[in-house]
Formats: C-alpha cells, sequence, structure tokens
C-alpha cells in the first residue's frame, strides 16, 4: 500500500503543479493570459498526471482486493516487479489518454473569440472557441475521458463489492480493521471521481458549476490525500489525540 502511496503522492505534487500556479499568477495579475503552446502543454500535462492518479487509485484498489481476499499469497501475487509493472503500466496508459486528447484539441481551428471560461486550459472550453463543428470531437473526448473513467470506476466499485462479499462472515473485530483500511482510500476515491464524471461523461457541454466541480478534482482532491492518508498511521492518530485531549488547568493566573 506505502509504495502505491508513494506514486500517488507524486502524481497529486505534479497534477495539482500544472493548474495552481497558474490560477494564484492569474488571480494576483490584472489581464490572465496564456499562450497557445502553453496551452497545450498545460491540457496535456493535465490528462498525463491526472490519468495516472486515476490508474494508480484503480491499482490500490485491486491491491486491497488481494491483501484482503487473499492474505495468503498476497506476497506472490503482489511482488515488487509485479507493482513496477503495474506502475508501469498506470504511466503508459495516461500518457496515451493525454495524448489522444491533446491531438483531438491541437488540430482545431481557433479564429474566433480567445477567452475560455475556465481557470485552466481544458478540452471542452477549447471545443467551445473553436470556429467548426466539433461534434464528432466532442463524442471522441466523451470516448476518451468519459468511458476511461467510468470503466476505472466501475472497476473500483468492484474491487470493493468483492471485498464485503469476503468479509462478511469475518468476525467483527476483523471485520472493523478490513472496512478501516478500506475506509481511506474509498474516501479518495469518491472525492475524485464523482466530479471527474460529472464533467466528462456528459456530452460534451460547458455550464459556470463546471469550474467549482474542477475544483475538487484538481486541487482539493489531490491536497486532501495526504491528511485523509495521514490519519490513516496509527501514530499519527496517538499523536494528534494526546494533542486534542490535553485541557489546560487554571490556577491562580497560570494555565498548566
Amino acid at each position: 500500500m506505502y509504495f502505491f502511496l508513494n506514486y500517488l503522492a507524486l502524481s497529486d505534487l505534479c497534477y495539482t503543479s500544472t493548474v495552481t500556479p497558474k490560477l494564484i499568477t492569474d488571480l494576483l495579475a490584472e489581464r490572465n493570459m496564456i499562450s497557445y503552446n502553453n496551452c497545450m502543454a498545460q491540457l496535456f500535462t493535465m490528462h498525463f498526471f491526472g490519468g495516472i492518479e486515476v490508474f494508480i487509485l484503480t491499482v490500490m484498489a485491486y491491491d486491497r482486493y488481494v491483501a484482503i481476499c487473499k492474505p495468503l499469497h498476497y506476497t506472490s501475487i503482489m511482488s515488487r516487479q509485479r507493482c513496477n509493472d503495474l506502475v508501469t503500466t498506470c504511466c503508459a496508459g495516461a500518457f496515451l489518454l493525454s495524448f489522444v486528447q491533446c491531438l483531438l484539441t491541437v488540430n482545431l481551428p481557433f479564429c474566433g473569440p480567445n477567452e475560455i471560461d475556465h481557470y485552466f486550459c481544458d478540452v471542452y472550453p477549447l471545443l467551445k472557441l473553436a470556429c467548426t463543428d466539433t461534434h464528432t470531437v466532442g463524442i471522441l473526448v466523451v470516448a476518451n475521458s468519459g468511458m476511461m473513467g467510468l470503466v476505472t470506476f466501475v472497476v473500483l466499485m468492484l474491487s470493493y463489492f468483492l471485498i464485503l462479499w469476503t468479509i462478511r462472515a469475518y468476525p467483527a473485530e476483523s471485520l472493523s480493521k478490513a472496512l478501516s483500511t478500506c475506509s481511506s482510500h474509498l474516501m479518495v476515491v469518491v472525492l475524485f471521481f464523482v466530479p471527474v464524471l460529472f464533467i466528462y461523461i456528459r456530452p460534451a457541454t460547458t455550464s459556470p458549476v463546471d469550474k467549482v466541480f474542477a475544483l475538487f478534482y484538481t486541487i482539493i482532491a489531490p491536497m486532501f490525500n495526504p491528511l485523509i492518508y495521514t490519519l490513516r498511521n496509527m501514530e499519527m492518530k496517538n499523536a494528534l489525540r494526546k494533542v486534542w485531549c490535553q485541557k489546560p488547568l487554571w490556577i491562580g493566573k497560570h494555565f498548566i
């Protein structure tokens, strides 16, 4: 689990770095501008690191399934070589996803207004600016990003269904431990996938509320991932419990 958490943290760092610095600069600047080349670079890198995060979360669900449902075979199934191969596959799949996404956008003609109604360069806002019929491209974008997100989300939910089916007959203590192991990952999955599916699974349209949902999977979810997994650490929980449980006592004019 910690092996994949390392790569999840790295993808979170790179993913937010593609959006957050430019967003902060735009909030401080009077004119918010980005060149065409930088826009395409942001589109590619955002979907690349976002794709890595999606696939890493899916692999982590499989890792939890093997650990809980097949504990005696865990070390042989999830060997170090297998883990390295899975991470490599995640990167290759994310590269293919972002390459196709960028390829569908880079050939579009932009000859009209050049104002993007978003805080970063994404596919749907760019399709809205294209001065050509983008219906076919919009369908391909949904088939690329939307179906990828939907399929991985179904695989995630199937993993947790199999986990719940396996542990239904466990003793109460073992059941509680298994659920506690999966709760943090499930929380991260819901926080990340729900807004992603809302944006990319529907037809290629834009609305003002899209920017609110985009905040969840570009900034809020990656920011909360370290906090959610840190609070799963027993030593961290004990340290926080000691801090919270310390009540200052008033003696005379001093606190102790």
